[in-house]
């Protein structure tokens, strides 16, 4: 296998590992958590590597991951003291446990592969010059170690699905079911520090976030269903590594910053035109419910003069301006609609409801 496509083996393993977890993150509202967790495991990492000595150990996995959980307890602890908020509790813990790393990495740990740059930013293309032996085949480290995680995600995922969903809609209906909304929280969160860890060698911590939180974003505004959510997430997730390594290419840049310029270009694109929730779709739905509205504020006017006295004076196109508050302009597309809708007929100035044109303004009074 050649080292381009284990760069991009282990860039998408990457992005969809961490596209699962994140779908529930953002769901919960806890996307930034990513990022407390994407600094803090690195606390985890260092005291394992102190107490140890090895990097090699599965050991560092279980104390990032550790550190990962601590992390959440500690923001939930100071926010539920109602004295800080949620995002300020994020403000205060990951940059003390951060900078705390920082300083054991530069007293203790210097000459060690731990350096913070290549923490925050990685490497995808030495990846491949890091060889393990798995089965009796040869193969990357990272593309080993991400395809483990991304399994056993997968499979978790799978197995509490139901609990997951219940868990992450409604809590009290999880609890009295007889689920433990906290051993859950919790679960998740473990899930989400192991995958950050996994990737951080490969990918540094600011990649991790991009995939976390983008490609689940991006998919909650294309639909609100959750399964269809998770797949579309790891699509999206996929799309950004492979058009972001090409990008790398091009441009002769970083892979990782390029693969999380690319989550969001994708989410950018999908902000703008995503066909109910984009943009656009949202601008010509407010077009349309204006005109629409108009239309019927037409209607309405119409109806409450036909058949009085005053009905031939306000049946005439010109007085819309005066007693609708209409601009010419205005009322001459209102009245174009409303014909080319059935609402109205037009003879000259004079405008007459139709029976359709009733049965509107009929419905809105009512409503």
């Amino acid at each position: 296998m050649s080292a381009a496509a284990e760069i991009q083996l282990i860039a998408i393993a990457v992005a969809i590992a961490c596209a699962l977890p994140g779908v529930f993150l953002v769901l919960r509202q806890m996307a930034m958590m990513s990022d407390a967790i994407s600094h803090t495991v690195l606390l985890g990492i260092v005291i394992a590597f102190l107490l140890i000595g090895s990097l090699d150990s599965p050991l560092l996995i279980l104390g990032a991951a550790s550190m990962g959980v601590f992390t959440v307890a500690l923001v939930e602890l100071l926010n539920r003291t109602q004295l800080v908020k949620q995002d300020a509790a994020i403000g205060l813990v990951f940059p003390a446990l951060f900078s705390l790393a920082v300083i054991l990495i530069s007293r203790y740990a210097r000459g060690v592969h731990l350096d913070v740059d290549a923490v925050l930013l990685g490497e995808l293309a030495f990846a491949p010059f890091d060889r393990v032996t798995v089965l009796g085949i040869d193969v990357a480290r990272g593309l080993a170690t991400m395809g483990v995680i991304l399994a056993v995600n997968i499979i978790l995922i799978t197995l509490f699905y139901k609990e997951l969903k219940l868990a992450t809609f409604d809590v009290g209906l999880a609890a009295a079911l007889g689920f433990s909304p906290a051993l859950i929280h919790y679960g998740l969160m473990a899930v989400v520090s192991v995958t950050v860890v996994g990737a951080f060698d490969a990918v540094g911590s600011i990649l991790v976030v991009a995939l976390v939180v983008t490609p689940a974003a991006t998919a909650y505004l294309l639909t609100d269903k959750l399964k269809r959510m998770l797949v579309l997430a790891m699509t999206i997730g996929a799309l950004s590594a492979i058009s972001g390594y090409w990008l790398a290419r091009v441009l002769d840049a970083n892979i990782a910053g390029s693969i999380a310029t690319m989550t969001g270009v994708i989410f950018g694109l999908v902000f703008l035109f995503a066909p109910d929730r984009g943009m656009l779709s949202l601008a010509l739905r407010r077009l349309r419910q204006k005109w629409e509205f108009a239309q019927t504020a037409l209607v309405i006017h119409l109806s409450n003069h036909e058949g009085k006295p005053s009905w031939e004076h306000e049946r005439r196109v010109e007085h819309l301006s005066e007693h609708v508050h209409w601009e010419h302009d205005f009322a001459e597309n209102v009245v174009q609609r409303a014909q080319q809708n059935g609402l109205i007929s037009r003879r000259g100035n004079e405008l007459s409801l139709t029976d359709a044109g009733r049965l509107r303004a009929q419905e809105a009074l009512v409503a």
